[in-house]
């Protein structure tokens, strides 16, 4: 990963163009890896990208179904978007076939860290939620693809 910097997320107005931002940049291969505690807005941020991708319904957080296929022409790219909550291994990720998932398309991944992370990968954009005095700020780390596109 390079260097982290961080975005400031004061309000739902703030996450919706961060979001945006994010998926104006978003690649086939690349990895949005959202971590932070329950309630940072990891789902808000994963419903603006996704919104911002072209999907128009609703983003169900996939907590209990863990993942959620989002296709063209609803979507720019497709998009897998993931909940790993649950997991209690990170070989259960390899179970529920997220490789064949992936393929020519985007992960949104929220708790990354309970299937065993990404940021090993050079697409993977890792984001990291907390709340401070302002309301939320987002710590960001983006591999080696990402250089040159940070949002």
């Amino acid at each position: 990963m390079t260097g982290a910097c961080t975005e400031p997320l004061p309000d739902l107005a703030a996450m919706t163009r961060f979001g945006q931002r994010i998926a104006t940049r978003l690649r086939p291969g690349d990895v949005v890896a959202l971590s932070g505690g329950l309630g940072a807005g990891k789902t808000t941020l994963a419903r603006a990208i996704l919104a911002a991708l072209g999907h128009a319904g609703e983003v169900p957080s996939p907590t209990f179904s863990i993942v959620e296929l989002y296709e063209p022409p609803a979507t720019r790219l497709p998009t897998v978007h993931a909940d790993f909550y649950r997991l209690r291994d990170p070989a259960e990720a390899e179970e529920l076939g997220l490789d064949d998932y992936r393929q020519g398309g985007v992960l949104i991944a929220e708790w990354p860290e309970c299937a065993g992370g990404f940021a090993h990968e050079p697409g993977c954009l890792g984001i990291l939620l907390e709340n401070d005095r302002t309301g939320r700020i987002a710590i960001v780390e983006a591999g080696a693809d990402w250089v040159g596109r940070l949002p």
